[in-house]
């Protein structure tokens, strides 16, 4: 029986069960985690525990400093949507409709979305190095020993600066995406500014600004939140820190696309 325990042990379909299985404990590890720290969050918001210098420092980070690449990739995106887009659009006659499906488009998804996956990848994986270091400098326990909570400390300026910055990162990212649409579409389809702009509120309601303003604060909070509890929680000397690292972007990335899977069934279907 103890040889059929140990062959069975080595087979490929143990290492796969082995596989499986601690990748579904350290989700549900990971989750209640950031889960904890999300409520504790909240409950010293509520008290109104904020250092407000702190607080001015991490939006200036979360805000000014992911700008440029914000704004590159969208306005990209935008470029490379209207280019493919804009000329097919006018052979077909349906030029003056352009403006309002790049406007819808941006406003709906692409300022939000690609202002996340670019704000994840500059900023959030900043913080959750920052946090797996000082984890694994002893940094934090040493706070502990000053008898200064680490989740008020460390988590509230960092979440609130998400949740206040990111929608005026977004609106900003918007705008310039809108502006590059127009720009391609008179490049590649001669399509003028003026039936670009005229078209561009036709199908635009509030509602779609409000919910991509809405979404925007939940992005960056969520952003805020996964890479701190990831750099919080890390362990193992400097592989530790590129392992939380590492998995603060890729749980950022998963969260961002189920919100805004959420939202897009709450509010458009």
């Amino acid at each position: 029986m103890g040889i059929l325990k140990k062959y069975f042990k080595q087979s490929a379909t143990y290492k796969l069960y082995k596989g499986i299985s601690g990748i579904f404990f350290d989700f549900v590890d990971t989750l209640g985690k950031i889960t904890e720290n999300g409520l504790e969050v909240i409950k010293f918001i509520l008290k109104g525990e904020i250092n407000r210098k702190e607080l001015v420092e991490q939006c200036s980070r979360f805000g000014v400093s992911s700008l440029p690449i914000t704004l590159t990739i969208v306005g990209m995106t935008s470029v490379i949507v209207a280019s493919q887009v804009a000329l097919e659009m006018v052979k077909q006659g349906g030029g003056h409709f352009i403006g309002m499906m790049m406007t819808i488009l941006i406003i709906r998804e692409v300022a939000v979305i690609m202002s996340g996956f670019a704000i994840i990848s500059m900023i959030g994986s900043s913080l959750a190095s920052e946090l797996a270091t000082m984890r694994v400098t002893e940094q934090i326990d040493a706070i502990k020993v000053l008898k200064v909570n680490p989740v008020s400390y460390l988590f509230i300026p960092r979440v609130l600066s998400g949740i206040i910055m990111m929608p005026f990162v977004t609106i900003l990212a918007a705008a310039i995406g809108i502006i590059a649409g127009a720009v391609t579409s008179d490049m590649f389809a001669g399509l003028s500014y003026r039936a670009y702009f005229d078209s561009a509120w036709l199908g635009l309601y509030m509602k779609d600004l409000w919910v991509s303003l809405l979404k925007a604060v939940f992005f960056g909070g969520t952003i805020a939140l996964i890479s701190c509890s990831c750099g919080y929680f890390a362990s193992g000397g400097a592989k530790g820190v590129g392992l939380a690292t590492t998995k603060a972007v890729v749980w950022s990335f998963v969260a961002i696309v189920i919100w805004d899977m959420i939202f897009a069934i709450a509010f458009f279907f």
